[in-house]
């Protein structure tokens, strides 16, 4: 391994030299976009937008548009400065010659204004979230080691989150099940974005909200917002976060393209103008790489797996009627393993089987926005999404060489959801946002195995209004108060959940702030379909169950810096209550379950309970360094029906990350730089095996009363990652070496009673993983 892994940095050293060779002229290109207030995205004029360290600046124009033009190549703070609104300082902006920089700054009214403007990346926070949230960059995902082009999997760099496993993008979030995030686009939520929906899991059945890797391709996100907790009134049906997507536009001045090729797979993305008159559109199409050396034969591990995706964004903004957006997304993907049909080469049982998935995803819409004035702001959102997976399992026989069908899995789900907000601000001190969510729900689920079953489908309505004031009764001292209101018609389900939220400017630099909320979310289909016995007809015992909620309560404290950095606590509390549990199983709570489901009767009479404290020191990208670390202490646990307080099965107490980055600019038209992550966080719980009866019956069987006493070994990983940019008068290029857990170290996934070996087997995660990819915009 580690032979081969020097042989694929030298020869990356080798391409990066030959690619820097030839020297050139300083490039140069444009920065531009619109700057807009926040609250009401009515146009502001005559703001001050400032490239800090030159002696470039303009103001914004009577329709709030700014143009900063023949700006070298190179990394940039933009300052935005204008009476009566917070200042922004931007930061970790990269312009390069094959793109313009297109921005939209949304400022925020202060009624009191900063006598210096915090630096930060541009933000995407727009519901007025205080604590637990965070920006998520494009640009950030392109550059942070081990990403995988993917937001979920950058996501985990912040403090409190963590991978369920390396082969998929599961977040744990301050201690809860994956299960518990929501994840939305263009500000509704949608079915589970990810191709590959059955990675990384125990069981590799399908799962509602992970995958391999995310269906929407980096060339079309825009900044996200990725909340961790006591939630603003907006969002709902959600327990532990949300991962809330937004498309970036099109160029709508000039046409510009990127073709990317690597591991992950080949990008073709074009963008630009539509007419005259500010329209623009911006497409991208991705084709996995493991799907083209599936079709010349190669696979990984027996495994030939591909996906492909298409995504589009198109603007049309009207001067009379406000602004319009199209937009689309749709997934394949596949993964197909072949048992070995020489029984004498099988060595672990998995070698005995044959399994076969699929995956379809598609989501459209369109979005509407029109502001009334300086004071309103009406935004509607009606978007359509679908998901459909299939699983097939089969066993192989030594005697009579046949298959035999073992299990069987497939998942529909579809979405219709509406969403309408008003947005009003009253006056400099108040302002009122009152909106509601209308989503048709159709879900449809059938899983068969040996021992248990789930069948059925729901249809329902899942309505959500809510209103949210946000006020500040005196200077330095802003409150928002909330609610928010959930009914699942299905099965006449509701929840009403106050909101609370509270920020105090102690100084220029630092505030502290405090945040509570009351949180519902829908159970999983499967644990709504499950049936007693595999031969129990139609009879549901679950489908009435309640939601699962939980008080979030959150105190945070943040001071920032004047080189662009800042250091933030946070205190967290989370008691949840409602949660499934059986009569018949005194350890089991559906708090710890991801794609598995049991077939016993449920009542919403479990408990849980996170707390925790992260401590975060992030610098932005300053002088050709960045560094983002954290390091989080906390507990889950949950009780079942005997009482006993026991650890939840992501409990693993504490978690530590590091990553840092340094660019050098060899040139004014070259740019080097490498980045370095380090992830350690204590092992999961998971249940003890029952190896005695495990042999006896020739099947896993864990013991009951040791639910999730077993705790795996740390986790550790390394990630590192080393790129060159290069500039040309109309073009650039990127040559990129991505290496995923750097150090081959071996960590554990889950155990398992293997039947060919009649033992306990270790099964690990993803070793060492070099990607290298090249990336040409023009």
């Amino acid at each position: 391994m580690y032979k081969s892994f020097t042989t694929i940095l030298f020869l990356t050293f080798f391409c990066l030299e030959v690619f820097a060779q030839t020297a050139q002229q300083t490039t140069v290109q444009t920065i531009r976009g619109r700057v807009i207030d926040a609250i009401s995205e009515s146009p502001l004029a005559g703001v001050a937008v400032t490239l800090k360290n030159t002696n470039q600046g303009v103001q914004t124009d009577s329709d709030g548009y700014f143009r900063l033009e023949k700006v070298p190549v190179g990394r940039y703070q933009l300052q935005i400065s204008s009476i009566g609104y917070e200042n922004q300082n931007i930061s970790e902006l990269l312009l390069e010659s094959g793109k313009e920089i297109v921005l939209e700054i949304h400022l925020r009214p202060s009624t009191n204004q900063l006598a210096e403007a915090v630096v930060k990346a541009q933000s995407s926070n727009l519901s007025g979230a205080v604590t637990s949230i965070q920006t998520i960059t494009t640009e950030q995902i392109f550059r942070y080691p081990g990403t995988y082009l993917d937001p979920a999997r950058l996501a985990t760099a912040y403090a409190g989150v963590a991978n369920s496993n390396d082969q998929a993008n599961g977040m744990v979030i301050r201690g809860n099940s994956p299960n518990g995030v929501q994840w939305r686009l263009e500000g509704v939520e949608v079915v589970n974005p990810n191709h590959l929906s059955n990675a990384g899991t125990f069981s590799d059945r399908i799962t509602q909200n992970s995958g391999g890797v995310n269906i929407l391709s980096a060339q079309l996100l825009g900044n996200m917002s990725f909340l961790t907790g006591a939630f603003p009134a907006e969002y709902g049906n959600a327990l532990s976060g949300v991962m809330d997507m937004r498309l970036r536009k099109g160029n709508n001045q000039k046409h510009e393209f990127t073709a990317q090729a690597g591991l992950i797979g080949i990008d073709v993305a074009a963008e630009g103008p539509v007419g005259n008159k500010g329209a623009s559109y911006l497409v991208n199409y991705r084709y996995s790489f493991t799907g083209l050396l599936g079709l010349m034969g190669v696979t990984f591990g027996g495994e030939n797996i591909t996906f492909q995706d298409l995504s589009f964004n198109v603007s049309l903004p009207t001067k009379k009627v406000g602004d319009f957006t199209f937009f689309g997304m749709g997934g394949l993907s596949s993964n197909t393993f072949e048992g070995l049909r020489d029984t004498t080469l099988w060595k672990v049982q998995k070698d005995g089987f044959d399994i076969n998935y699929k995956n379809k995803m598609g989501a459209i819409g369109v979005t509407h926005n029109v502001h009334f004035g300086e004071k309103v702001l009406w935004r509607s959102v009606l978007a359509a999404s679908g998901m459909e997976s299939s699983r097939d399992a089969y066993v192989l026989s030594k005697k009579t060489f046949q298959r035999y069908l073992t299990q069987i899995d497939t998942v529909s789900k579809n979405k219709i959801s509406f969403t309408s907000s008003l947005s009003y601000k009253i006056n400099v001190k108040n302002t009122l946002k009152v909106g509601v969510f209308v989503t048709h729900q159709y879900d449809e689920l059938f899983s068969l195995s040996t021992e248990k079953k789930s069948d059925g489908h729901a249809e329902g309505l899942i309505i959500q209004p809510y209103l949210n004031w946000q006020f500040s009764p005196v200077p330095k001292l802003t409150t928002n108060i909330g609610l928010h209101y959930l009914n699942y018609t299905f099965n006449r389900t509701k929840s009403f959940e106050p909101r609370f939220s509270i920020n105090y400017q102690l100084t220029n630099n630092q505030s502290i702030s405090f945040a509570y909320g009351l949180h519902s979310q829908l159970q999983p289909p499967q644990l709504y379909f499950a049936q007693a016995n595999v031969n129990s007809g139609n009879f549901l015992p679950n489908a009435l169950l309640q939601f699962t909620k939980a008080h979030h309560y959150v105190l945070s404290s943040q001071r920032s810096f004047k080189k662009g950095s800042y250091l933030k606590a946070e205190l967290y509390y989370q008691k949840l209550f409602n949660i499934p549990i059986t009569t018949l199983n005194p350890t089991f709570s559906a708090i710890n379950l991801v794609e598995d489901f049991t077939n016993e009767p449920l009542q919403n009479l479990g408990k849980g309970e996170n707390y925790g404290i992260e401590l975060s020191y992030q610098q932005y990208l300053t002088n050709g360094f960045y560094a983002l670390t954290n390091a989080t202490l906390y507990n889950a646990t949950y009780t079942g029906l005997d009482g006993v307080k026991r650890n939840s099965r992501y409990n693993g107490k504490y978690l530590f990350n590091l990553t840092v980055g340094k660019e050098w600019e060899r040139t004014k038209n070259r740019m080097l730089g490498t980045s370095l992550r380090i992830v350690w966080l204590g092992g999961y719980y998971e249940r003890a095996i029952n190896e005695q009866a495990s042999i006896e019956n020739k099947r896993l069987i864990y013991s009951s009363s040791e639910a999730f006493t077993v705790k795996q070994p740390d986790y550790f990983r390394p990630d590192f990652r080393i790129y060159l940019k290069k500039s040309k008068q109309k073009y650039s290029r990127t040559l990129a070496l991505d290496i995923q857990n750097v150090a081959g170290y071996q960590n554990t996934s889950y155990s398992y009673y293997d039947i060919l070996q009649q033992k306990i087997v270790r099964q690990y995660q993803l070793g060492l993983i070099p990607i290298l990819s090249y990336r040409w915009e023009f």
